[in-house]
């Protein structure tokens, strides 16, 4: 899995911070839930239009 398939960073979303592809949920976001300690089915739940993958993409 290359994180480039779930990742991205526009200047035009979210002043250039990278970002789950498709979405405004940064990496930074994600990161942050995980450390709180959220599991991947929580994160899921939470923005029903993630995916197990994206969730990956970020924690690698």
């Amino acid at each position: 899995m290359k994180y480039q398939d779930f990742i991205v960073s526009d200047h035009r979303v979210m002043l250039g911070k990278p970002v789950v592809k498709g979405t405004r949920l940064t990496v930074e976001m994600i990161l942050r839930k995980l450390g709180e300690g959220a599991e991947n089915d929580d994160l899921l739940a939470m923005y029903p239009h993630l995916s197990k993958e994206a969730i990956q993409a970020v924690a690698l």
